[in-house]
């Protein structure tokens, strides 16, 4: 079964946001739907759309199978978590926090399950 996930993030400031966005994810968008409006990604996607007075009210947790990696890329990207935890399960997670507070996760197995 195929599944596609449609995630929306609102922001003050597009260009902006397009730009810290695409530092975390390591491309340019794939669709820019508008001037206030982009497509981070295809069939997992996060759209950012400018809408100041619903800004840093969103939360995302993208479970990826290579964590370290892509934690250690993003840091290259010059982009630091705010926060590392690790639950019960050995599940882990960075956080981070865009330009006007949304949080974004990413999430990866527990150590020597991947």
């Amino acid at each position: 079964m195929a599944v596609d996930l449609y995630a929306g993030i609102y922001v003050r400031d597009i260009r902006a946001a397009t730009s810290w966005y695409a530092r975390l994810l390591g491309s340019e968008p794939s669709f820019v739907t508008s001037a206030t409006e982009a497509e981070l990604a295809e069939h997992r996607c996060i759209a950012i759309e400018e809408k100041p007075g619903h800004a840093g009210h969103s939360i995302v947790t993208i479970f990826v199978d290579d964590f370290d990696i892509r934690v250690e890329q993003i840091a290259e990207r010059g982009i630091e978590p705010t926060e590392r935890l690790t639950y019960r399960n050995g599940v882990r997670k960075a956080l981070y926090r865009d330009p006007d507070g949304n949080e974004i996760g990413l999430g990866g197995a527990p150590v020597g399950t991947g």
